[in-house]
């Protein structure tokens, strides 16, 4: 085919739709000798008027539609119409781009719609030396002829058949096509929103992270003073805790004292029960002086009546002096075995108070450190938490009870307090908390 710049209007009119009368194509040769350049005469009817881009090609007898075109050439627009040397034109086909076979073809006026309005009888491309060569056929092959005629009308029927149903399919698509375009511009737009929204959403997020940056730095910061600040207690910790054992082990030495005081207590208290088992007996003994010197003088005094008052008397006397002097010497001893009990009691309360005291504040300061301590170390592990999780949540203010702490046991030298052993303080971590006593 030849090869143009500018391809032809062409379409899928079928031959049915074409009008092949408003252009008439004159002095049409039965066949045209290969190599040589070939003219094409044609007439425009009356009806008809040319356009710019209307040509003229030669077509493959059995073509379908104007596509199937060999090759073409534009045709000369008349500047009268009117004139009727101006109705008849020409064109002229190369020999280069003429067909090599020796096929049947023609002439078609294609306008620029691409419908044919004009089409020439048959002609071939062969040698003048054909021309005068007699076809002869039988009767057999003239009625196989027509029954191939007859299936060729039969199978152009069907064509056209399948044209029509392909034409409806072909406007059911057009009605699909549009629908689809217009769902494609509700899509267009909706992709347009969702860009927007997603611009807008990567800036809110963009915002949110370096918000997010600042914080973490921020936490950072703190974490850090925070882990400066649990080294620190800690080691204050462990100076207090060394502290605490050496006030452990000193009062470890002292109820070693307060042991061996009581043991002498003891001792003394049973010296005291000894001795006043003593007085007693000797009280007993007194009475039972008495009663004997009483039973004695009754006697004497029936055997020796006529001795002298006087002497009597002396004797009594001497025994009631004796007997006043023994009472004072028991009481003095026991006075001073009292005053000395009193002593020890007093040498057992003053350390025993001193050191319950200091237990006291040791255990007290001992506990506020360790629930600091404890917080401390609770937040930081909340902190990191936090870090990692990108969650950022406020530290609660801890109010924690500690276990109950119960003091070493001890015995106290008075009946009416209670002992150490019945004695538990409740420490918290408050700062003006005290420790209460619960007997």
């Amino acid at each position: 085919m030849e090869k143009t710049v500018e391809d032809p209007p062409t379409s899928a009119v079928l031959l049915d739709h074409c009008h092949f009368s408003q252009v008439i194509f004159n002095s049409v040769e039965k066949f045209y000798i290969p190599e040589v350049d070939v003219t094409c005469h044609y007439t425009f009817t009356q009806p008809f008027i040319p356009r710019r881009k209307d040509w003229i090609g030669i077509f493959r007898v059995g073509w379908k539609t104007t596509h199937e075109y060999y090759t073409f050439m534009w045709v000369n627009l008349p500047i009268d119409l009117n004139n009727e040397s101006a109705k008849q034109q020409e064109v002229q086909f190369k020999a280069y781009y003429l067909p090599k076979d020796d096929e049947y073809y023609q002439f078609c006026y294609v306008d620029q719609d691409g419908v044919v309005r004009g089409a020439s009888i048959p002609f071939q491309f062969r040698p003048e030396n054909e021309e005068d060569i007699l076809v002869v056929t039988t009767q057999g092959e003239v009625e196989e002829i027509q029954q191939h005629n007859k299936e060729l009308c039969k199978e152009n029927q069907e064509l056209k058949d399948s044209c029509v149903s392909l034409q409806k399919q072909n406007s059911d698509m057009q009605a699909e096509l549009q629908k689809k375009q217009e769902e494609l511009e509700t899509l267009r737009s909706i992709n347009k929103k969702l860009e927007r929204k997603l611009k807008e959403q990567d800036d809110y997020w963009e915002t949110e992270l370096l918000q997010l940056k600042e914080q973490n730095q921020k936490m950072s910061s703190e974490n850090k003073k925070m882990e400066i600040r649990v080294d620190q207690l800690q080691a204050q910790l462990s100076t207090q805790e060394k502290e605490m054992e050496k006030l452990v082990q000193g009062d470890q030495e002292k109820t070693e004292q307060l042991e061996h005081l009581k043991k002498e207590n003891d001792h003394l208290f049973l010296s005291l029960t000894e001795q006043r088992k003593d007085q007693k007996k000797l009280e007993q003994t007194v009475e039972e002086m008495k009663q004997n010197e009483t039973t004695a003088m009754k006697k004497q005094q029936e055997l020796m009546e006529p001795r002298s008052k006087k002497a009597a008397l002396t004797v009594e006397e001497l025994l009631e002096q004796s007997l006043e002097c023994l009472k004072a010497n028991i009481e003095a001893c026991l006075s001073e075995k009292c005053k000395e009990c009193q002593g020890l009691h007093k040498l057992i309360r003053q350390p025993r108070a001193a050191v319950l005291d200091e237990n006291f504040d040791l255990l007290r300061r001992l506990s506020e450190n360790k629930t600091i301590c404890n917080v401390l170390q609770r937040e930081k592990e909340r902190s990191e938490g936090e870090n990692d999780e990108q969650k950022w949540w406020s530290v609660p203010v801890l109010d924690t009870w500690y276990p109950k702490k119960v003091l070493p046991q001890a015995r106290s030298p008075s009946r009416n307090a209670p002992s150490a052993k019945q004695m538990v303080f409740v420490i918290t971590s408050w700062s003006n908390s005290r420790c209460r006593p619960f007997v």
